[in-house]
């Protein structure tokens, strides 16, 4: 699913090291202790001090990596300025750490961090009683059920404290770092604004996981937004940013190498998107389906409690888009949405 893609920065640094990737572009290396493994951080010399893309999981482990590199890896300047891309908690577990210990000013955009907040302020019981309610609907039963929704809400324990008073990014805005011009791309489907920066003199974007080269960005369906389209969101989004950008573009990722081929990689998941409502609309056309029915469709590989969340959000995802385009159809039966073609 990578299309034609170039890796000319092959050489992935160690966790705690940062590692030139342009002129002013480092990368910094977290691990993360899921299937997905890691998150890149792209820290950007910034007028005496330094501004950081991204900052880990909100977890003592990197709260120990970032002591390190605040210590030894920031040549004396201080760190002034934090970007979140979005408000995963990988992205944006340590903002409010880092607005702490730093003083630096945390930005974002305005979707991402009311989000942010609406989940924080979720209750644990609530949390609980609308997973059950909502992939119980699509299909999720029994063992499996209990385990995803027995997870609550992870997400408030792995972000707090929450930076107390971010700034805002909007799309169109252009940030000046180090003397250099960022322009802010905003794409969905993702999340609701996720943040990419643009440098126009070397074609260098950090697109966070609005573009991968490997794999393709979760699309899910949140129990608030029950009938969200994330997967025409999310291509519409990406055709967008490929028609803006040029083609020789280094795209510095959250997760996988840095890469050229943008418009390949677009392409590419342009398409994988395409051919995977096509199985979903032919197994409709077999028998009515719920997103659970679906899940050896798009998935072919054994699911862990937290992937098993994802691809329910995924599944339900690509119905959704199914059904807005007319493709299929939905009802409910016995409580439990089923989809036809």
């Amino acid at each position: 699913m990578s299309g034609t893609l170039s890796y000319p920065i092959a050489e992935v640094p160690p966790s705690g090291v940062r590692h030139r990737v342009a002129d002013g572009v480092y990368w910094l290396r977290f691990p993360l202790p899921f299937a997905l493994d890691h998150i890149n951080l792209w820290l950007l010399e910034d007028n005496g001090g330094w501004t950081v893309v991204d900052t880990g999981l909100g977890v003592r482990p990197s709260q120990k990596i970032w002591k390190g590199l605040l210590a030894e890896q920031l040549d004396g300047k201080p760190l002034t300025r934090v970007i979140v891309t979005h408000y995963h908690p990988d992205h944006l577990g340590l903002a409010g750490w880092l607005e702490q210990e730093t003083g630096a000013e945390v930005w974002i955009s305005r979707g991402e961090w009311a989000l942010a907040n609406v989940i924080c302020d979720s209750p644990e019981v609530d949390t609980i009683e609308r997973l059950r309610g909502f992939l119980g609907g699509h299909g999720l039963s029994g063992d499996d059920l209990d385990k995803v929704a027995g997870k609550g809400n992870g997400f408030r324990r792995v972000v707090q404290p929450l930076p107390s008073a971010p700034g805002f990014l909007s799309a169109g805005d252009v940030i000046t770092i180090n003397g250099d011009d960022w322009a802010v791309h905003v794409g969905c489907g993702h999340s609701p604004e996720h943040v990419c920066l643009y440098r126009d003199r070397d074609h260098l974007l950090i697109s966070g996981d609005q573009v991968l080269p490997t794999i393709s960005s979760n699309l899910n369906v949140r129990a608030a937004e029950p009938d969200a389209d994330p997967v025409t969101d999310f291509v519409d989004s990406l055709k967008a940013l490929r028609d803006k950008l040029p083609d020789d573009t280094l795209v510095l990722p959250a997760h996988g190498l840095p890469f050229r081929g943008l418009r390949a990689r677009v392409d590419a998941l342009a398409l994988h998107h395409d051919e995977q409502l096509d199985r979903v609309q032919a197994a409709c056309r077999e028998r009515p389906q719920s997103a659970f029915d679906m899940l050896p469709v798009l998935f072919d590989r054994k699911l862990d409690v937290q992937q098993l969340m994802f691809a329910m959000g995924e599944s339900i995802a690509h119905l959704n888009c199914l059904m807005q385009q007319g493709r299929v159809q939905r009802e409910q039966v016995e409580g439990i949405w089923r989809f036809r073609g």
